[in-house]
């Protein structure tokens, strides 16, 4: 038998036993993830403070950085950098326009591809196929089919009597062939609807085809809400990647006709390879982090009345 001073001195222990446990499991978890933490401090951290630094400053590459406190973003906000706000309104045009139609066309092509058809796999593969090819290289050949006197895509609509466009080389249609073009590699959205459309309880679909209900009423009622989450997840990265869109006007357009293709990451690849002015270019870069934060969150906010998560109520996490 333990005397009751024996108990009380085993009580108090407890505690201390329980903070080194902590403090042990604290250790090794920390270790454990270090690779991964030193990783992100490296490649993301740093940067992003040397970024945020260079942008107060004139740099121009083979010469000392020089403090100038917000005077590049001044000239980006005056306008006296020309090729700012046709970059903007050309990247808000691209962006609001290539997103939304990219997810509901991803959205209706996986919902088609989760239907038990003939040849259901090869549809699928067909869809997927453009993802794998470099994007660099897809647009070599899209820039050589959509050439306005020889391209084959107009020769097809002459043949069939169809007005011809002059697509990349015309200042009103460069943008909306960009979009066409980028719904070349939705085969990503695609996948990632279709896992999702594939999680979904067939008794569902079963409940309200007994209640009466037709193609649309499932929809509706259970294939759009129990995909939500799923939409919400591809619009983020369809933003962020839409924000981000180098590849394709660098290669077909490099911005023109004029301005007119000049999206926003083209125009900082510009400033600071072309023109070598990398505090203008830091200054750029910080603009563009800031908006896609704030785009990501305006996202969040209206996901939570939005999105359904299965098992809880409303849209709340």
């Amino acid at each position: 038998m333990k005397t009751v001073t024996e108990v009380k001195g085993a009580l108090s222990a407890e505690p201390s036993v329980k903070k080194r446990k902590r403090a042990g499991d604290f250790f090794y978890g920390v270790l454990f993830a270090s690779p991964v933490l030193a990783g992100y401090l490296i490649f993301v951290i740093i940067p992003i403070a040397v970024t945020l630094f260079l942008s107060f400053t004139e740099y121009n590459v083979g010469t000392t950085p020089k403090f100038i406190g917000l005077d590049n973003y001044t000239r980006l906000f005056s306008g006296a950098d020309t090729f700012f706000y046709p970059a903007v309104r050309a990247t808000v045009y691209y962006v609001g326009v290539s997103v939304p139609l990219g997810i509901i066309i991803s959205f209706f092509v996986a919902i088609l591809l989760n239907q038990r058809i003939a040849g259901r796999a090869v549809f699928r593969g067909i869809f997927y196929l453009p993802v794998i090819i470099p994007l660099a290289a897809s647009s070599m050949v899209w820039l050589w089919l959509l050439q306005p006197d020889f391209g084959i895509v107009n020769f097809a609509l002459e043949s069939l009597h169809l007005p011809t466009s002059k697509w990349l080389g015309e200042m009103n249609s460069v943008i909306p062939t960009l979009i066409l073009f980028s719904f070349w590699t939705l085969g990503n959205t695609i996948v990632i609807f279709l896992a999702g459309l594939q999680n979904i309880p067939s008794h569902l679909y079963e409940a309200i085809e007994i209640d009466g209900g037709n193609a649309f009423a499932k929809l509706i009622y259970v294939t759009i809400p129990l995909s939500s989450p799923i939409i919400f997840f591809n619009t983020v990265i369809a933003f962020i990647n839409g924000f981000q869109t180098f590849v394709q006007p660098a290669v077909m357009t490099q911005g023109g006709p004029g301005t007119s293709s000049l999206l926003y990451v083209l125009f900082l690849f510009n400033e600071g390879f072309k023109f070598a002015r990398m505090g203008s270019a830091s200054a750029i870069s910080m603009l563009l982090f800031i908006v896609i934060i704030l785009f990501t969150a305006v996202i969040f906010i209206f996901s939570k009345t939005l999105v359904h998560y299965e098992g809880q109520g409303g849209g709340k996490k």
